[in-house]
């Protein structure tokens, strides 16, 4: 039987398959053409990935990087009562910032502080915002002011400058109610706005020198004829009690440049046996008998008592190298210059207002605004204003030297800033 036909058919591969030759062959050569695939992809996924997701990925480098920069340029912490020093910083130019009132939108305004109202054509003096050096000052939040207050109230107490803060705090929260939710009685002495969703009351209380005077209502021009009762409180502060939140100021009214006529004893015994002290040693007076009043009546558990530091005055253009001989008119940016402090803010007036609190029994916050205002030669009523309760004249206004007002500051303004600081505190 011959074998060739068996080996013959033995060596031709079965039908439908192919010889393993082949088949290792081709799958080592997909695999080779795989192993070079596998490399250049590599290449060209690098170099040719999805645009969007590197234009993603290429923009959250940029945003850490960003973020890296501002950490490394901005250190400072969040508001803290007790480690932000809010009195040193710098004013700065905020274009889009826009005040949350005006003095056509508040009906709560003096004209003698409604200066874009009075003609006014500048408003950039409203666009500086105040930067602390060390940490970040919140803005006012109108919404936590009201929730901060509700069922309480709060008194500003003393000069015409403290009514300034008092009227700025309530143009800051009465937009935000309702006009059937809120009240307003103007009093000589007391005023109150009331806030009746929340039964909160924001009220003001005149009393120029803190202790009693007799220029206290009817108003006496001539310095030299104001005297002093530098023992005598209680006639104002009867009224300040049951209060949560009490506001108080004095400075500008003890500057008139001399000796002051002070008194012991009632001024129904006449204004005769008065003393002339220096002004330091009549406002130390005055202000040992406020201090007095407030640890003998105030309860810390039930009332925390604040005190806003002196408002400086920018009567002298000297003092910021100022050659025009107007005094603050005409300035439209601040003082640049670090630490700058005019002949407006008495030193030692300020040191005195420290020494006495350090020693009350009764906790006393002190909204230190004197340095951060000081700057502020842009801000003031200017010509701004009125006069004897008329608005100045075309002829007054012509004349700065004479009739601007370098004292009080238009609203909104620098006070709105003094109340971001207060409510920061509460």
């Amino acid at each position: 039987m011959s074998i060739a036909p068996s080996l013959s058919a033995a060596m031709k591969p079965p039908k439908g398959k192919l010889p393993i030759s082949i088949v290792t062959f081709v799958i080592c050569s997909f695999a080779f053409i795989a192993l070079l695939y596998t490399d250049s992809s590599r290449s060209l996924f690098k170099l040719k990935s999805c645009p969007r997701r590197n234009a993603v990925k290429q923009s959250k480098d940029r945003t850490a990087e960003d973020n890296l920069k501002n950490l490394q340029m901005d250190d400072r912490f969040e508001f803290d009562p007790e480690e932000c020093t809010v009195n040193t910083g710098k004013w700065m130019f905020n274009k889009t910032f826009k005040p949350l009132y005006t003095d056509r939108s508040c009906p709560y305004l003096d004209r003698q502080v409604s200066c874009v109202k009075n003609g006014r054509r500048d408003s950039d003096y409203s666009r500086w915002e105040w930067q602390p050096d060390d940490c970040t000052l919140p803005r006012f939040n109108p919404e936590l002011a009201l929730k901060k207050l509700r069922g309480k109230r709060l008194l500003f107490v003393g000069d015409s400058l403290q009514r300034g803060q008092w009227q700025s705090f309530i143009c800051l929260v009465e937009w935000i109610i309702p006009e059937d939710k809120k009240s307003f009685k103007q009093g000589r002495s007391h005023s109150v706005f009331r806030a009746k969703e929340y039964d909160a009351t924001i009220e003001f209380y005149w009393a120029p020198f803190l202790i009693e005077s007799n220029t206290d209502h009817h108003i006496i021009a001539d310095p030299k004829k104001r005297i002093l009762k530098v023992d005598s409180i209680d006639k104002h502060a009867k009224n300040w009690g049951g209060v949560d939140f009490l506001v108080f100021n004095t400075y500008v009214w003890w500057m008139s440049g001399l000796r002051l006529k002070t008194l012991w004893g009632s001024f129904a015994n006449g204004e005769e046996g008065y003393v002339e002290l220096d002004t330091t040693v009549a406002y130390r007076i005055g202000l040992k008998t406020w201090a007095n009043w407030i640890d003998s009546n105030i309860n810390p558990n039930k009332t925390r008592v604040f005190f806003t530091t002196m408002s400086p005055t920018h009567t002298r253009g000297e003092d910021w190298n100022s050659t025009q001989g107007t005094k603050c008119f005409n300035e439209t940016k601040p003082v640049l210059k670090k630490k700058y402090w005019g002949t407006g803010s008495d030193k030692r007036m300020m040191s005195v207002v420290a020494s006495i609190g350090k020693k009350m029994k009764v906790p006393v916050t002190f909204i230190n605004i004197t340095q951060l205002s000081e700057y502020r030669i842009d801000a003031h009523s200017s010509v701004y204003t009125e006069t004897g309760g008329k608005l100045l004249t075309k002829e007054q206004r012509a004349d700065p030297l004479q009739h601007a007002d370098c004292i009080h500051w238009c609203l909104p303004g620098v006070p709105d800033t003094w109340n971001r600081i207060f409510l920061a505190y509460l």
